[in-house]
Parts: C-alpha cells; sequence; structure tokens
C-alpha cells in the first residue's frame, strides 16, 4: 500500500508520524521504504540520527528519485513525505498512491487548509479516487480546552474524507523522542504518547495485525 502522509500547512507533524509509522511497521517485519519528498528533509535526518545511534530496526529512507511506479512497487509498504514547498512532487504523490493521510491540528485554520487541500487532491488526474482519511493531530491533553473537540466535529462534517477517530496529543515525548531517532513507543512504551499511537496505527494498518 502506498500511503502519502500530507498536508498543506507546515507544522502538522506529517514527518513525525511518517517516521513513527515506518518503525513500527519495521518492527511488524513489514516490507515498507520511506520518502521523503520534502525539500525540509526533516524524515532524512531524523534517519541519519538513528543510523549514527544504531537503534534497531534501520529504516530505508528514499528521495524524491524514488516517486515513480517502479520503485513503489518494489515494496509492500510505502511512505511519503511530501509537503507544498515542492508541488510537483506533491501531485506526483498524490496521483500514485493508494490514499492520503491528513493530520489535522486542533484549529479552525486547519479545518479551511484541509478543505482546500481535499480539493487539490482530488484535481489530481487519477484512475480511481484517493482514499482521503484525516484525524487529530497534536490535540489538547486538557479536557477543559474544547477546540481539539470542535475541530474533530468539524472534520468528521467535510466531504470527501473519511475521519479516523483515534488522535494524537500534543505531548513532549513526540518532539523529544524524534529528536533522538526514536519512536515514541520506543522512548516511552507504557506512556500515554505510545498508547495513542498504537490506536492509531492498528486503524490505518489492520491487515498488518491480522
Amino acid at each position: 500500500m502506498i500511503t502519502v502522509i500530507g498536508t498543506l500547512k507546515g507544522g502538522s507533524g506529517k514527518s513525525t508520524l511518517t517516521f513513527n509509522l515506518g518503525v513500527w511497521l519495521a518492527m511488524a517485519d513489514a516490507d515498507v521504504q520511506l520518502i521523503d519528498a520534502d525539500p525540509q528533509g526533516t524524515l532524512s535526518d531524523v534517519r541519519e540520527v538513528r543510523v549514527e545511534e544504531g537503534f534497531e530496526p534501520s529504516i530505508k529512507v528514499s528521495g524524491r528519485e524514488s516517486l515513480n511506479a517502479e520503485s513503489l512497487s518494489e515494496h509492500a509498504e510505502s511512505l511519503i513525505d511530501v509537503g507544498t514547498s515542492d508541488m510537483d512532487a506533491l501531485r506526483t504523490a498524490i496521483g500514485l498512491c493508494d490514499r492520503v493521510v491528513v493530520p489535522v491540528p486542533p484549529s479552525q485554520a486547519d479545518i479551511w487548509s484541509t478543505q482546500r487541500f481535499i480539493q487539490l487532491v482530488k484535481s489530481v488526474e487519477r484512475d480511481q479516487p484517493a482514499d482521503i482519511v484525516g484525524f487529530i493531530n497534536r490535540g489538547d491533553t486538557h479536557h477543559a480546552v474544547r477546540e481539539t473537540d470542535e475541530t474533530a466535529a468539524a472534520l468528521v462534517s467535510l466531504p470527501d474524507i473519511r475521519f479516523l477517530k483515534p488522535r494524537l496529543s500534543q505531548r513532549t515525548v513526540f518532539r523529544r523522542s524524534f529528536s533522538e531517532g526514536l519512536a515514541v513507543f520506543e522512548l516511552d512504551p507504557r506512556g500515554k504518547g505510545a498508547k495513542e499511537f498504537y490506536s492509531l496505527a492498528a486503524v490505518l494498518y489492520p491487515h498488518v495485525l491480522s
């Protein structure tokens, strides 16, 4: 399966999600490659940290040159991290993928951005429409803050995108683990961040668990 992790806005956490999913799939013995098609190169940077520290399993990160049908067909699972700073790469990735996963931070601005991103995905010529799924990323941890639930409710109501209930919260452990070249569940296996990630991964990759 070819999965694009994408949004129109920076700072949505797509590189962190791509990295964590890649490590998790590698641990599950899935044949997985990650493609860093974002000129910022964050995914490549964290992979270098992981290699330098000698963490296992290792993960394969390819560059923009792997955005073609032949390279993508060589692996059972491909995860593509791509941003709007390279619109050609973004459109190419959307044209080749099976689905687009959209991390949506809790704000009205991100709902508007998601609406525009959905239209962009739909504008790319494909044989079949892409499966677009969205979830709340970097949600508030304090129950008194309602913006996360309000954003989730708005996301449910958007057409042409399937809402995923599992959400990832704004937790320091995600930033800390990423900077150290570790997945969140490697740094803190019993923490809340790991539990949230497992719930999301199970929904995105049920076939890996069966």
